[in-house]
């Protein structure tokens, strides 16, 4: 009987041991294919969504996901399942972000699966793709470079998983014959736009898509009748049908610009320059453009404008506004957003920021005509769509001495409110980049892209005129509003990179009057009492800077008030 009872446990025992040696290995393998059916959601999910696909975290996230079934498991039958997807999602984002590193990415993933599962379905799938980069066939290093880091054994994935990952990944997915080509899609330039004054020019180049670009300037060569020139070279991209090919310019500085078919695959655009001091050539994506400014000489462009505003003997007020060293004679307000661009939805129905921040722009505008006696500009009277690159240009070839962006702010948690100014700089805290992403409606990956050249697009802002300035506007809302109203929050002035005031010659700001998307601000803001209570507040922060600027200059604004009613 003890016998019997030792031969039970030890076959009890035995038993047990080998359920523990194979249940690890099923669970495994259930963990792996659940993993690979969440990245298959993300897949879904960034497929399905135009706007998610713009962005290349959302990317990323399911890459990640993927790759997370081959690390997890990379002897399992899902792991070359796994990584195949990674690198396909990887030669899809580089069609879109053309960054050598995302095509490097996914030649890495293909070689690994054909040196590390050569038994493996996706073996001749990942040799049909690294042939779309290699047309002639992939090199020889890079199958060696891959053998060397071979991780060991790999039991070969089961036929009939393979077979059920190909029915669920290209069930709903029909793959066109072109999207395997080596080169990525063609961009269209779509228009050419420029403003312009005596000292300042700004042209801007669209396209329909993301493209890469050089520039060169060129020196002027008499010998073939060609003057000071440059040119932006855009790769990979067409000339659109109903372009305007020639722009003519002819201010100070530019003649003007034209468009070209350069070679097949690149559009070349010329500006054929007069004169110039310096330029700068950056770029602002959705839509992605081009933007290129030029700068004259400042006093000899003033010096020509003064003589053009004598008019018939008599000195014209604007004229007569610099012969006063008047600090500010002239400020541009720009209601954000406008047309078809809403800007941020109110808390209340029907309430949208465009609308609210037009009215705040016109109130304001009459206000400052009023009690600072200077003249105002608007860039919008009406429900009209600008780009935010117009925007800048107009205050500059307008010769403002201040502009000033009106916009509402918003945040997903309802309970967000107070008030914040921002000037152009590095943003400096997470809220700051997405306040700046939301305005420049981009990515927050833009706007990290935006703050790799910022410090050079900065060299002639006047970021020390615009943050005191910004600093006196938003001191003077917040105690002006605090007397008449409870819970006014103070968020303080802010730095924070805005296309709107890239490229701005003059002291510049941009005001968050509120929270629209929280309940209590957004009925503040569309009660006139409220609206006629901000822009007194601004009005006045104004005033202190101007007489912080410059001391005299509502003392000569009176004098230069009677000596041009005395020439009149």
């Amino acid at each position: 009987m003890l016998f019997d009872y030792k031969k039970t446990f030890l076959f009890c025992l035995l038993a047990c041991c080998i359920l523990s040696m194979m249940w690890p290995r099923s669970s495994s393998a259930d963990y792996a294919k659940k993993k690979y059916y969440r990245a298959e959601a993300c897949y879904k999910k960034l497929r399905h969504s135009p706007k998610k696909q713009k962005y290349r975290c959302f990317w990323l996230d399911c890459i990640e996901k993927y790759q997370a079934v081959y690390k997890d498991s990379p002897s399992g039958p899902w792991a070359a399942a796994g990584l195949y997807m990674s690198g396909k999602l990887y030669r899809e984002l580089y069609r879109r972000s053309y960054k050598k590193s995302d095509k490097q990415a996914a030649i890495d993933v293909y070689t690994r699966i054909i040196t590390d599962y050569p038994k493996s379905a996706y073996k001749g799938r990942a040799q049909k793709a690294l042939g779309s980069f290699f047309p002639k066939g992939p090199p020889k290093k890079i199958a060696i470079k891959r053998k060397t880091s071979k991780p060991g054994p790999v039991t070969p994935p089961e036929d009939d998983i393979a077979k059920h990952i190909k029915e669920i990944t290209y069930a709903k997915i029909p793959v066109k014959r072109d999207t395997l080509g080596p080169k990525p899609e063609t961009g269209t330039i779509v228009g050419l736009r420029f403003w312009s004054n005596p000292s300042y020019t700004r042209v801007v180049i669209d396209a329909d898509s993301e493209l890469s670009y050089s520039h060169r300037l060129l020196k002027e060569d008499i010998s073939i009748r060609k003057p000071h020139r440059l040119y932006v070279d855009l790769d990979n991209s067409k000339l659109g049908q109903d372009i305007k090919k020639y722009i003519p310019i002819n201010d100070n500085l530019l003649s003007d610009a034209r468009a070209g078919q350069y070679t097949s695959e690149r559009v070349r655009v010329v500006i054929d320059i007069k004169s110039f001091k310096t330029y700068k050539i950056f770029s602002l994506k959705n839509p992605f453009r081009i933007v290129i400014d030029v700068w004259g000489d400042t006093e000899n462009a003033t010096g020509r404008l003064a003589n053009k505003e004598l008019q018939g003997g008599k000195v014209a007020p604007g004229a007569l506004a610099k012969q006063l060293a008047l600090g500010v004679k002239r400020i541009v307000i720009d209601p954000g957003h406008g047309g078809r661009d809403y800007g941020a939805p109110g808390c209340l129905k029907g309430v949208h920021e465009k609308n609210v921040v037009l009215k705040l722009g016109r109130r304001l505008a009459k206000k400052i005509r009023e009690k600072l006696h200077c003249e105002v500009v608007m860039t919008r009277t009406s429900d009209k769509y600008l780009t935010l690159e117009e925007r800048t240009a107009f205050a500059n070839t307008k010769n403002a001495d201040l502009f000033i962006s009106i916009h509402t702010n918003a945040a997903r948690d309802r309970r967000a409110y107070g008030i914040e100014t921002f000037f152009l700089n590095l943003a400096t805290d997470d809220d700051a980049i997405l306040v700046a992403a939301r305005e420049n409606a981009t990515s927050t990956k833009n706007i990290s892209d935006l703050q790799a050249i910022l410090s050079d697009l900065m060299q002639n802002a006047k970021i020390n005129e615009s943050s005191r300035l910004a600093v006196h506007v938003q001191k003077c809302m917040c105690k002006y509003l605090k007397k008449c109203y409870g819970r006014i929050k103070n968020k303080g002035v802010k730095q924070a990179p805005f296309y709107v005031l890239l490229g701005a010659q003059m002291p510049a700001i941009l005001i968050e009057t509120a929270f629209i998307s929280n309940s209590r601000d957004c009925k503040r803001l569309v009660n006139s009492k409220y609206q006629d209570r901000m822009c007194d507040a601004i009005v006045k922060g104004i005033r202190e800077y101007i007489n912080e600027t410059n001391p005299t200059a509502f003392l000569n604004q009176g004098r230069q008030k009677g000596l041009a009613g005395y020439g009149g």
